[in-house]
Protein backbone atom coordinates (compact mmCIF):
# COMPACT_ATOMS: atom_id res chain seq x y z
CA UNK A 1 0.00 0.00 0.00
CA UNK A 2 1.01 3.32 -0.85
CA UNK A 3 1.37 6.97 1.20
CA UNK A 4 -1.56 8.21 -0.39
CA UNK A 5 -3.53 5.12 0.33
CA UNK A 6 -2.65 5.17 3.63
CA UNK A 7 -3.37 8.67 4.54
CA UNK A 8 -7.07 8.38 2.35
CA UNK A 9 -7.90 5.13 4.35
CA UNK A 10 -6.62 6.22 7.80
CA UNK A 11 -8.59 9.75 6.88
CA UNK A 12 -5.71 11.92 8.22
CA UNK A 13 -4.99 13.38 4.70
CA UNK A 14 -5.42 17.15 6.27
CA UNK A 15 -2.23 16.22 8.75
CA UNK A 16 0.05 14.26 10.33
CA UNK A 17 -1.31 14.86 13.98
CA UNK A 18 -5.20 14.38 12.81
CA UNK A 19 -5.56 10.72 13.97
CA UNK A 20 -8.02 10.12 16.88
CA UNK A 21 -9.18 7.23 15.06
CA UNK A 22 -6.06 5.24 15.99
CA UNK A 23 -5.79 6.72 19.42
CA UNK A 24 -9.36 5.17 20.89
CA UNK A 25 -9.97 1.97 19.30
CA UNK A 26 -8.39 -1.05 17.06
CA UNK A 27 -9.29 -2.70 14.10
CA UNK A 28 -10.91 -5.81 16.01
CA UNK A 29 -13.05 -3.00 17.60
CA UNK A 30 -11.43 -2.85 21.01
CA UNK A 31 -11.81 0.20 23.12
CA UNK A 32 -9.20 1.74 24.85
CA UNK A 33 -9.00 5.53 26.58
CA UNK A 34 -4.92 5.70 25.75
CA UNK A 35 -3.35 5.79 22.54
CA UNK A 36 -2.61 2.94 20.55
CA UNK A 37 1.37 3.74 19.37
CA UNK A 38 4.02 1.44 18.49
CA UNK A 39 7.52 4.05 19.25
CA UNK A 40 9.55 1.67 19.29
CA UNK A 41 10.01 -0.44 15.82
CA UNK A 42 12.91 -1.13 13.42
CA UNK A 43 12.79 -1.70 9.46
CA UNK A 44 14.63 -4.09 7.93
CA UNK A 45 15.46 -5.10 4.24
CA UNK A 46 12.12 -7.43 4.70
CA UNK A 47 10.42 -5.68 6.70
CA UNK A 48 9.73 -2.47 5.06
CA UNK A 49 7.80 0.68 5.80
CA UNK A 50 4.84 -0.63 3.57
CA UNK A 51 4.24 -3.85 5.86
CA UNK A 52 4.24 -1.17 8.32
CA UNK A 53 1.88 0.85 6.86
CA UNK A 54 -0.32 -1.90 6.08
CA UNK A 55 0.08 -3.05 9.88
CA UNK A 56 -0.99 0.72 10.77
CA UNK A 57 -4.39 0.23 8.66
CA UNK A 58 -4.84 -3.49 9.90
CA UNK A 59 -3.92 -3.03 13.52
CA UNK A 60 -4.84 0.33 14.16
CA UNK A 61 -2.23 1.70 15.45
CA UNK A 62 0.20 4.06 14.72
CA UNK A 63 3.98 3.66 15.17
CA UNK A 64 7.08 5.50 15.61
CA UNK A 65 10.30 4.27 13.95
CA UNK A 66 13.64 4.11 14.95
CA UNK A 67 17.54 3.08 14.31
CA UNK A 68 20.56 2.94 15.84
CA UNK A 69 23.48 5.47 15.30
CA UNK A 70 26.33 3.33 14.24
CA UNK A 71 28.94 2.27 12.31
CA UNK A 72 26.56 -0.60 10.78
CA UNK A 73 23.35 1.89 10.41
CA UNK A 74 23.09 5.63 11.05
CA UNK A 75 26.91 6.91 11.16
CA UNK A 76 26.87 10.35 10.11
CA UNK A 77 25.11 13.15 9.33
CA UNK A 78 24.47 12.02 5.52
CA UNK A 79 23.30 8.69 6.86
CA UNK A 80 20.97 10.81 9.20
CA UNK A 81 19.51 13.25 6.74
CA UNK A 82 18.59 10.22 4.35
CA UNK A 83 16.92 8.64 6.84
CA UNK A 84 14.79 11.39 7.77
CA UNK A 85 13.64 12.46 4.82
CA UNK A 86 12.73 8.91 3.71
CA UNK A 87 10.39 8.51 6.54
CA UNK A 88 9.07 11.93 6.13
CA UNK A 89 6.98 10.84 3.55
CA UNK A 90 4.96 8.72 5.68
CA UNK A 91 2.81 9.18 8.54
CA UNK A 92 5.32 7.78 11.08
CA UNK A 93 7.38 9.39 14.04
CA UNK A 94 11.00 9.58 12.91
CA UNK A 95 13.12 8.42 16.09
CA UNK A 96 16.53 7.71 16.83
CA UNK A 97 17.70 4.55 19.05
CA UNK A 98 21.49 4.89 20.28
CA UNK A 99 22.80 2.17 22.27
CA UNK A 100 26.72 4.05 24.10
CA UNK A 101 27.34 7.16 25.26
CA UNK A 102 28.90 10.00 23.54
CA UNK A 103 26.96 8.93 20.39
CA UNK A 104 25.66 12.83 19.47
CA UNK A 105 28.79 13.51 18.48
CA UNK A 106 28.32 11.94 15.19
CA UNK A 107 25.71 14.59 14.66
CA UNK A 108 25.51 18.11 13.83
CA UNK A 109 23.16 19.41 17.05
CA UNK A 110 20.28 20.52 14.47
CA UNK A 111 19.62 17.71 12.55
CA UNK A 112 19.00 15.89 15.64
CA UNK A 113 16.74 18.17 16.55
CA UNK A 114 14.78 17.81 13.51
CA UNK A 115 13.51 13.88 15.15
CA UNK A 116 10.73 13.28 16.70
CA UNK A 117 12.26 11.54 19.63
CA UNK A 118 15.26 9.94 20.61
CA UNK A 119 14.39 6.31 23.05
CA UNK A 120 17.78 4.79 24.78
CA UNK A 121 17.44 2.11 26.90
CA UNK A 122 20.49 0.81 29.65
CA UNK A 123 20.94 -2.82 28.19
CA UNK A 124 24.85 -2.11 26.63
CA UNK A 125 27.00 -1.29 29.89
CA UNK A 126 30.22 -0.07 29.12
CA UNK A 127 33.13 -1.87 30.84
CA UNK A 128 35.67 0.37 30.21
CA UNK A 129 38.58 0.05 27.21
CA UNK A 130 35.99 -0.51 24.77
CA UNK A 131 34.16 -3.31 26.13
CA UNK A 132 30.14 -3.61 26.92
CA UNK A 133 28.42 -5.95 28.78
CA UNK A 134 25.17 -6.37 26.67
CA UNK A 135 22.56 -7.71 28.73
CA UNK A 136 19.84 -8.40 26.34
CA UNK A 137 22.15 -11.37 24.76
CA UNK A 138 21.16 -14.68 25.80
CA UNK A 139 24.57 -15.87 27.02
CA UNK A 140 24.78 -12.15 29.51
CA UNK A 141 26.49 -13.84 32.79
CA UNK A 142 26.00 -12.48 35.94
CA UNK A 143 28.87 -13.66 38.19
CA UNK A 144 28.06 -11.52 41.17
CA UNK A 145 24.31 -10.20 41.46
CA UNK A 146 25.28 -7.36 43.66
CA UNK A 147 27.96 -6.04 41.83
CA UNK A 148 25.88 -6.22 39.15
CA UNK A 149 23.00 -4.30 40.31
CA UNK A 150 25.82 -1.67 41.43
CA UNK A 151 26.78 -0.37 37.59
CA UNK A 152 23.81 -1.07 36.25
CA UNK A 153 22.12 1.39 38.58
CA UNK A 154 24.75 3.60 38.06
CA UNK A 155 24.71 3.33 33.98
CA UNK A 156 21.04 3.17 33.98
CA UNK A 157 20.86 6.69 35.91
CA UNK A 158 24.04 8.19 34.36
CA UNK A 159 21.79 7.81 30.89
CA UNK A 160 18.77 9.38 32.08
CA UNK A 161 20.85 12.21 33.62
CA UNK A 162 23.24 12.75 30.64
CA UNK A 163 21.52 11.37 27.41
CA UNK A 164 19.52 14.01 25.37
CA UNK A 165 16.31 11.52 25.62
CA UNK A 166 12.73 11.40 25.31
CA UNK A 167 11.87 7.86 26.18
CA UNK A 168 13.50 5.42 28.43
CA UNK A 169 13.52 1.90 27.04
CA UNK A 170 13.06 -1.51 28.32
CA UNK A 171 13.08 -0.31 32.08
CA UNK A 172 13.86 -2.98 34.80
CA UNK A 173 14.82 -5.68 31.96
CA UNK A 174 17.11 -8.03 33.78
CA UNK A 175 19.56 -10.54 32.12
CA UNK A 176 18.11 -14.04 31.59
CA UNK A 177 19.73 -15.69 34.22
CA UNK A 178 18.64 -13.26 37.63
CA UNK A 179 15.58 -12.68 35.80
CA UNK A 180 14.03 -14.94 38.56
CA UNK A 181 14.94 -12.59 41.11
CA UNK A 182 13.52 -10.04 39.48
CA UNK A 183 10.59 -8.66 42.16
CA UNK A 184 13.46 -8.90 45.01
CA UNK A 185 16.01 -6.93 43.16
CA UNK A 186 13.96 -4.42 41.78
CA UNK A 187 13.45 -2.74 45.12
CA UNK A 188 11.11 0.39 46.18
CA UNK A 189 14.85 2.31 46.69
CA UNK A 190 15.76 1.72 43.75
CA UNK A 191 12.74 1.86 41.57
CA UNK A 192 12.06 5.26 43.19
CA UNK A 193 15.63 6.64 41.89
CA UNK A 194 14.99 5.89 38.63
CA UNK A 195 11.59 7.53 38.69
CA UNK A 196 13.25 10.39 40.42
CA UNK A 197 15.86 10.66 37.58
CA UNK A 198 13.35 10.49 35.19
CA UNK A 199 11.08 12.94 36.28
CA UNK A 200 14.14 15.40 36.69
CA UNK A 201 14.54 14.98 32.96
CA UNK A 202 11.32 14.76 31.96
CA UNK A 203 11.68 11.37 30.75
CA UNK A 204 8.76 8.98 29.63
CA UNK A 205 8.78 5.34 30.59
CA UNK A 206 8.12 2.25 27.54
CA UNK A 207 5.99 -0.14 28.26
CA UNK A 208 7.68 -2.77 26.48
CA UNK A 209 6.06 -5.76 24.64
CA UNK A 210 8.47 -8.02 24.04
CA UNK A 211 10.04 -7.75 27.69
CA UNK A 212 6.64 -7.67 29.72
CA UNK A 213 8.57 -4.45 31.53
CA UNK A 214 7.92 -2.85 33.77
CA UNK A 215 5.28 -4.34 36.17
CA UNK A 216 2.35 -2.76 37.82
CA UNK A 217 3.92 -1.73 40.72
CA UNK A 218 6.64 0.39 39.28
CA UNK A 219 4.04 1.55 36.38
CA UNK A 220 1.92 2.60 39.44
CA UNK A 221 4.74 4.66 40.78
CA UNK A 222 5.24 6.10 37.69
CA UNK A 223 2.31 7.47 37.12
CA UNK A 224 1.68 8.27 40.55
CA UNK A 225 4.62 10.75 40.60
CA UNK A 226 3.37 12.28 37.05
CA UNK A 227 5.37 10.06 34.84
CA UNK A 228 4.32 9.74 31.05
CA UNK A 229 4.29 6.35 28.60
CA UNK A 230 4.84 5.00 25.15
CA UNK A 231 4.52 1.31 24.57
CA UNK A 232 6.68 -0.08 22.66
CA UNK A 233 7.02 -3.33 20.68
CA UNK A 234 11.02 -3.63 20.08
CA UNK A 235 9.63 -5.10 16.65
CA UNK A 236 11.58 -5.70 13.07
CA UNK A 237 8.81 -8.06 11.87
CA UNK A 238 5.01 -8.26 11.39
CA UNK A 239 5.11 -8.41 15.40
CA UNK A 240 5.02 -4.70 15.61
CA UNK A 241 1.73 -2.92 16.52
CA UNK A 242 0.09 -5.85 18.53
CA UNK A 243 0.77 -4.83 22.27
CA UNK A 244 -0.59 -7.37 23.67
CA UNK A 245 1.06 -6.74 26.97
CA UNK A 246 1.15 -3.33 26.49
CA UNK A 247 -2.57 -2.77 26.29
CA UNK A 248 -3.29 -5.27 29.31
CA UNK A 249 -1.10 -3.42 31.84
CA UNK A 250 -2.21 -0.30 31.21
CA UNK A 251 -5.49 -1.25 31.29
CA UNK A 252 -4.85 -2.65 34.85
CA UNK A 253 -2.87 0.79 35.59
CA UNK A 254 -6.15 2.91 34.75
CA UNK A 255 -3.95 4.69 32.33
CA UNK A 256 -5.67 7.38 29.95
CA UNK A 257 -4.53 9.44 27.06
CA UNK A 258 -3.08 12.10 29.48
CA UNK A 259 -0.37 9.57 31.01
CA UNK A 260 1.02 8.82 27.48
CA UNK A 261 3.83 10.76 25.42
CA UNK A 262 3.15 12.30 22.36
CA UNK A 263 6.29 13.37 20.26
CA UNK A 264 6.30 16.99 19.08
CA UNK A 265 8.42 18.97 16.91
CA UNK A 266 11.14 20.66 19.39
CA UNK A 267 11.51 17.65 21.80
CA UNK A 268 14.64 16.68 21.22
CA UNK A 269 16.91 18.69 23.15
CA UNK A 270 20.77 18.17 22.19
Amino acid sequence: MNRRTFLKNAGIAGGLMAMPSLWSCNASGEKFDFPLTDLHVHLTRDFTIDHLMELSEKRGVRFGVVEHPADWAIKDDADLKAYINKLRQYPVYVGLQPMTPNWTKRFSPDLLKSLDYILMDPQTIPLGRGRFQRIYELSCYVEDTDEFMRRYMDYTISVLENEPLNIFGWPLFLPVCIARDYYKLWTQERMQKIISAAKASNIAIEINDMSHTPHKEFILMCKEQGLKFTFGSDSRNMNAGRLAYCKRVANECGLAKEDFYVPGKGDVVV
